[in-house]
């Protein structure tokens, strides 16, 4: 079984051969036929994330694929179900051992690919918009990276939920799939202040940042009194260092939030978030955007793509 792995923090990650995995108590043997990509992936694979496992490890946080085997005291899903699973690691491989509890059957309405790289990004922007920041119909959603992997999920959930969406991206090309996705505005980070267009067009109530850094200091400065501004990650590299003074004149409120940590807390919010995101996507309400499918034999340039910001929506590899 071929496994794209990391050996240690201080090397690259490489395609190795090795046994087939067994399913340990709990747990169930996929056949994975699809492997989401997230900017977690890269972090982890330099040691840099928050539930970063120990080396040697597989990197890919969530997968579809077809039972195979049952690990002792498990039943369901039944082996031959096409399922969708957020596992943390494992993914990038031709097959892979994951908690049968968290197995989602996947219906016949979505493939391999999409059901694959479905759950963190539309999970994050859903459980977010809905439970953390609280959006209602009429606000105005301002995205910061809103072509990437979780930024474009929230412009598409945002405008479902009835808010105006301000989408903020680097360039015509990452604008144009950001409108597409329903964005009511849009802003080139690389050529437009990001905090005047934004006051420009009456400010924003709810702040979506995945990105962190400049972006994050001109959206604030840009937010409506009471504003809510959700932390979703760092993709610039630059943790940014919050103004008490701001956020107390003007009654902001900064929410974190990691839609990962919720499986050891309330996973419940979660399977229900997924719940009705399967039911929006059946219903063709949603329409994820996928850029590029990879095969595991080059799983390095699919990270690539993430890293260097060339990829738009998902990045998908496919064993």
């Amino acid at each position: 079984m071929r496994a794209f792995q990391v050996q240690s923090f201080d090397a690259t990650p490489q395609l190795v051969d090795g046994p087939a995995p067994e399913p340990a108590a709990g747990e169930v043997l996929l056949d994975i036929a699809a492997c989401g990509l997230n900017f977690a992936d890269l972090l982890m694979a330099t040691g840099k994330y928050q539930d970063t496992p120990k080396p040697p490890f597989t990197l890919g946080m969530e997968v579809c694929g077809t039972v195979t085997a049952h690990g002792p005291g498990v039943s369901e899903p039944a082996i031959g179900t096409r399922v969708a699973v957020f596992g943390g690691q494992g993914g990038m491989a031709e097959q892979g051992v994951f908690p049968a509890a968290l197995c989602r059957a996947v219906p016949d309405t979505m493939d391999d690919a999409t059901a694959a790289g479905f759950m963190v990004a539309y999970g994050t922007s859903h459980l977010a918009l809905t439970r953390r920041a609280q959006l209602r119909k009429g606000e105005t959603l301002l995205v910061l990276g809103a072509a990437g992997g979780v930024g474009l999920t929230a412009v598409e959930i945002g405008k479902a939920m009835g808010a105006t969406v301000i989408a903020v991206a680097r360039g015509a090309e990452k604008l144009a799939i950001a409108k597409a996705a329903g964005a009511d505005h849009l802003i080139d980070s690389d050529a437009q202040d990001i905090k005047a267009q934004v006051k420009a067009l009456g400010g924003a109530d709810v702040v979506y940042d995945p990105i962190g850094g400049e972006a994050f200091k001109a959206a604030l400065g840009a937010c409506n009194r009471e504003a809510r501004v959700i932390v979703i990650g760092f993709a610039s590299g630059d943790v940014p260092q919050i103004p008490a003074n701001i956020i107390l004149v003007k009654n902001i409120t900064v929410i974190g939030f990691y839609w990962g940590g919720y499986l050891k807390f309330n996973a419940t919010a979660l399977t229900d978030s997924l719940a009705e995101l399967m039911d929006w996507h059946a219903a063709g309400k949603l329409r994820p955007h996928i850029s590029h499918k990879v095969p595991l034999d080059q799983a390095a340039d699919a990270l690539e793509l993430m890293r260097t910001r060339k990829s738009t929506g998902k990045v998908v590899v496919m064993p």
